[in-house]
């Protein structure tokens, strides 16, 4: 019989061979376990909202690019409960270029914040960063230009991360927490199917089930506004 130990090491640890079985056990469990919540996640329908260059007002940007006592125009409501798109709409000039008529989504924030995609960027000559919305960390700056005035809005653009809103009780069927990154499947099978990596969960009693990509990534998945994606 073929030794499994050297002759001076003596006999096998006591209970080792239980030890290692138990390990495997283990792990078959957890893998198991894994694959049956990704399974359960990707049975989960979401649905998209593509997220076209648009940008969110201060108090202060508001009145001097529209009038001293100017409120935000309703046009019409987002997928996201609160969220609007507003009647008004401003231009954007960088250093090698103009973007005309982005829309101004409601309601007013506590600082303006504008996202646009990379092709944006390249069309501005401006290096936003990649943020989720809210962190203004490194962003860049452009000039707003509306009926009234022109602002300057200095470290307020970004390229948004794509993620998905979840309401905590969706979080809780998909088994997700805040900030989570996940894998999302998108477009059609007989198109460019596309798996999106790095998308992040983001979790609030105040959002709406949505997968957000902005229209660079969209386009290159042939998603539009109201497809379905599924986490894989």
């Amino acid at each position: 019989m073929k030794r499994l130990y050297p002759p001076d090491a003596g006999s096998p640890p006591a209970g080792g061979a239980a030890c290692a079985g138990d390990a495997d056990a283990d792990l078959a469990v957890v893998i198991a376990d894994e694959i049956a919540r990704r399974l359960s996640m990707s049975a989960v329908p979401i649905p998209v909202g593509v997220s076209n260059r648009h940008l969110h007002l201060c108090r202060a940007h508001l009145e001097a690019l529209f009038g001293a006592g100017s409120a935000l125009a309703v046009l019409r409501p987002l997928g996201q409960p609160g969220q609007f798109a507003c009647g008004q709409t401003v231009d954007l000039e960088g250093p090698k270029g103009r973007v005309n008529g982005v829309r101004v989504l409601g309601p007013v924030r506590p600082r303006t914040q504008i996202e646009i995609s990379r092709t944006d960027a390249f069309t501005l000559g401006i290096e936003p960063p990649l943020r989720q919305s809210g962190n203004l960390d490194g962003a860049a700056s452009v000039r707003l230009s509306g009926p009234k005035e022109t602002v300057e809005a200095t470290g307020s653009v970004i390229i948004a991360q794509r993620h998905i809103h979840l309401h905590t009780s969706d979080a809780a069927r998909l088994g997700l927490k805040d900030n989570e990154v996940v894998r999302v499947r998108a477009g059609p099978a007989d198109l460019r199917p596309t798996v999106f990596e790095g998308v992040v969960a983001r979790v609030s009693d105040q959002f709406a089930l949505e997968f957000h990509v902005d229209v660079d990534e969209a386009n290159a998945a042939w998603l539009k506004t109201g497809d379905v994606v599924c986490i894989v």
